[in-house]
């Protein structure tokens, strides 16, 4: 019998909370076979089989939570030959009775929580293990299981009870997730912390797309993914902040710390939350190594396969509130960083050229900054010049 315990996922992070366990009691698995979520205050994790066995316990349950290197459940090598419910005993060669079917609702809590089938009584129609019989079931045995008692987490908002005439108004109160804590700390720490000022400009999209219209099934064919528009940000971004280095820095004790890298953040939807991985060196890499990175960073946003370390660092960050629709907005800091730069949906509107009024795909740009180290003038020099290399991307070949 092994123990399987939580891994280190960060060098900030001590503790965790047990998300949904993938596997019952009793269930064989696969070596590199998710066992289990573990939800972390950056993002939610899979834990893989360490080698193909069975799962024999769960120590800890979803909700409950665990300190790197405890033991969350006890594994037994080598899967299996058979489940121990479906042996008949030695001295009684008998066909075991079925096991019980449960209902959908029952099934989806006792997959959340670990619970095996076996182990609840079902009242329903000819056995049928019901949602209620598994509530029952894991309120019978909370007070038995010998382990320190936590701190009772806050009460829970009792949910108001409708008008008789009205009985569509109601509420619910449901937990914050510890990533959507930890993004709630930390745009509040970006307003208590930092001298935020927001500036703004727009770059007109025509050179892009028709760049993108002109090469991208080329580029596609070539490197086996879509040429995108963020790449183009990125490069832009990465060149801007040569040129104007106070937003590639942080302060640090006392210090301004001048970053002579480029790790770009990239803000990505998750399932739970938005998170921030990070293209390391962006200044090193091809447009296809940007748009491979992103792609691959969106994807495991969405299955929930993000690494702690990617989630880490980063002195600048980018993120793209148009693919949502977003017109306009003030993007936060995304702290100790001293600044964000934020894009936005694509709009045809009508702008002078050459004294004709002409229409153009235009975007607004705006650039959060750190009043404290970043003045006025390099956050619109900044911006200005991502927009110039956006509004002429062979400059972000040539380097002009």
């Amino acid at each position: 019998m092994q123990e399987l315990k939580v891994p280190s996922v960060g060098e900030s992070i001590v503790e965790v909370e047990i998300g949904a366990w993938l596997k019952g009691e009793g269930e064989s698995f696969a070596q590199d076979e998710p066992l289990v979520e573990l939800i972390t205050d950056k993002a939610t994790l899979e834990l893989p089989a360490p080698f193909p066995g069975t799962l024999k316990q769960i120590l800890k349950r979803t909700g409950e939570t665990a300190r790197v290197g405890e033991a969350i459940a006890l594994l037994e090598e080598g899967r299996a030959e058979a489940s121990p419910k479906a042996q008949p005993p030695a001295e009684a060669p008998v066909e075991p009775s079925p096991e019980p079917l449960a209902m959908p609702a029952a099934e989806r809590l006792m997959r959340e929580r670990g619970v095996s089938p076996g182990e609840v009584q079902g009242t329903g129609l000819g056995g049928r293990i019901l949602k209620e019989d598994v509530e029952r079931y894991l309120e019978e045995r909370a007070p038995a299981r010998p382990q320190e008692v936590p701190p009772p987490p806050p009460s829970r908002p009792a949910p108001t009870q409708p008008p008789a005439d009205k009985p569509w108004r109601v509420s619910e109160a449901v937990p914050m997730t510890p990533l959507r804590r930890r993004i709630a700390e930390r745009l509040l720490l970006a307003r208590q912390t930092t001298a935020m000022l927001t500036t703004f400009n727009e770059a007109d999209m025509s050179a892009v797309i028709a760049l993108r219209k002109e090469l991208g099934e080329a580029f596609q064919k070539k490197h086996g993914v879509k040429l995108g528009f963020m790449s183009f940000f990125v490069k832009a971004v990465v060149q801007a902040l040569k040129e104007i280095p106070e937003l590639n820095a942080e302060i640090r004790e006392g210090y301004i710390v001048y970053h002579r890298y480029y790790d770009i953040g990239i803000a990505v939807g998750g399932g739970e939350g938005l998170v921030v991985p990070v293209i390391r060196d962006a200044d090193r890499l091809s447009f296809a190594e940007i748009e491979r990175q992103i792609a691959d960073f969106a994807e495991r946003a969405r299955t929930k396969k993000l690494k702690p370390e990617e989630l880490m660092g980063g002195t600048f960050t980018i993120t793209n509130g148009g693919i949502y629709g977003s017109l306009n907005s003030t993007p936060l800091l995304n702290p100790p960083q001293v600044g964000i730069l934020g894009m936005h949906a694509i709009q045809e509107r009508p702008v002078a050229r050459e004294g004709q009024v002409v229409i153009r795909p235009m975007m607004y740009l705006a650039l959060s900054y750190d009043h404290r180290i970043v003045d006025g003038r390099e956050a619109v020099t900044f911006l200005r010049r991502v927009k110039e290399l956006i509004e002429n991307p062979a400059r972000l070949l040539l380097e002009v």
